[in-house]
């Protein structure tokens, strides 16, 4: 019979030609059009298709390395997001911003915009960065240890949450009569004086659709999961098999629970890299060639399934004890997003896993996430 428990959350990645390093290098990876919009349009059209929770578009001060030495570069996440949010609908759109060389007034609203255009779809992954690649690229700060930069990154994340409640919901009012577009009373200073940051507030932007946008944390270490235990609404994590991925998830709630907040209230998302096939021999022969062209075997840091998309149900299937749902990293695009969506996701709703239509219309709806009240509101 069915699975009656709570559907699966599924994300994807879109970013670049797909997550082995020599998906670029393949003929349906369309290299030629990297930097057409439409062809970022087309990959997120397909995962709206097959009901996924959201998409990720990644982002970095520097370029790409490609294999043998090549280089690649990159849309801006959060400009790429905006473009995409009117062509879209159900699916959420996730950019990831740089906090070490992003004011959190910038990232506010500029998430908060791309919130407002897709009318509640948008989400933040939290991004940071210690090369001195990126530092020299802006020149304002010498480059920072990983501790330090998820540091800063956390201090972001608490003050570009006030500044999107530095607008009470009905904070506009358009009274005609009076000349009020605004009620200044509901407008609020932040008023943060931090370690890093002095901000005083309030945004220029209203209060985004969602209150707050769903914030994405990948976990990579133990100052990340301390991150991601206190700001995080989704939460990546990477494991390599189930005991692993329940330690990690033991450890988050814990921490959760030791900052105030209930675990119930946190997604968690293991990242799964894919190549799938018709079968598995078909599957091995495509990451041979891949593995060829990139000079190196593909040894992602987390669940790796090379196979069938039958194989793959019966892998999330084992790991949906300990885990909300998968991010998903298509080997290459759309090859593996496609066999996703007509391979996986069927296969997944036949057997009561996953659902078979969005179950509202913000990001917040489809990942079972209230709507936040408003802390600056509630003091004030």
């Amino acid at each position: 019979m069915p699975d009656t428990r709570p559907s699966l959350h599924l994300g994807v990645d879109l970013t670049d030609a797909g997550a082995h390093p020599a998906a670029w290098r393949t003929v349906p990876a369309a290299a030629h059009g990297w930097f057409d919009p439409r062809r970022t349009a087309d990959l997120l059209a397909t995962a709206q298709r097959g009901l996924l929770d959201l998409a990720v578009l990644d982002d970095d001060h520097v370029l790409q390395e490609a294999p043998a030495g090549g280089l690649q570069g990159r849309l801006d996440a959060v400009l790429l997001a905006a473009h995409l949010a009117p062509r879209s609908a159900g699916i959420g759109l996730v950019a990831r911003t740089d906090t070490t060389h992003t004011e959190p007034f910038h990232v506010s609203k500029a998430i908060a915009t791309v919130d407002h255009v897709s009318r509640g779809r948008a989400g933040w992954q939290v991004g940071w960065s210690t090369g001195p690649a990126q530092a020299a690229a802006f020149g304002r700060k010498d480059p920072q240890d990983h501790d330090d930069a998820v540091d800063e990154a956390a201090e972001v994340a608490h003050v570009v949450g006030l500044l999107w409640d530095s607008w009470e919901d009905d904070a506009v009012i358009r009274d005609v009569a009076t000349g009020r577009y605004v009620d200044r009373d509901k407008l609020h200073r932040v008023d943060h004086a931090g370690p890093r940051f002095s901000v005083a507030g309030p945004s220029i932007t209203p209060r985004p659709p969602q209150g707050r946008p769903p914030v994405v944390v990948p976990v990579t270490s133990d100052a990340t999961l301390a991150l991601a235990a206190r700001h995080a609404d989704v939460v990546r994590l990477r494991a390599t098999d189930v005991s692993a991925a329940r330690a990690q998830r033991d450890r988050l709630h814990e921490q959760a629970v030791a900052a105030g907040r209930d675990p119930r209230d946190l997604r968690v998302l293991a990242d799964t890299y894919l190549l799938l096939a018709d079968d598995r021999s078909s599957a091995a022969a495509r990451l041979a060639v891949l593995d060829d062209l990139a000079g190196e075997p593909w040894r992602p840091a987390s669940l790796t399934h090379v196979g069938t998309p039958a194989d793959l149900a019966a892998v999330l299937d084992a790991w949906r004890e300990v885990v909300d749902g998968f991010h998903l990293l298509p080997a290459v695009l759309p090859t593996d997003l496609d066999a996703v969506v007509d391979g996986l996701v069927p296969l997944l709703q036949d057997a009561g896993l996953f659902r078979t239509s969005y179950p509202g219309t913000t990001l917040r709806d489809t990942l079972g996430l209230a709507r936040p009240a408003n802390v600056l509101a509630a003091t004030s």
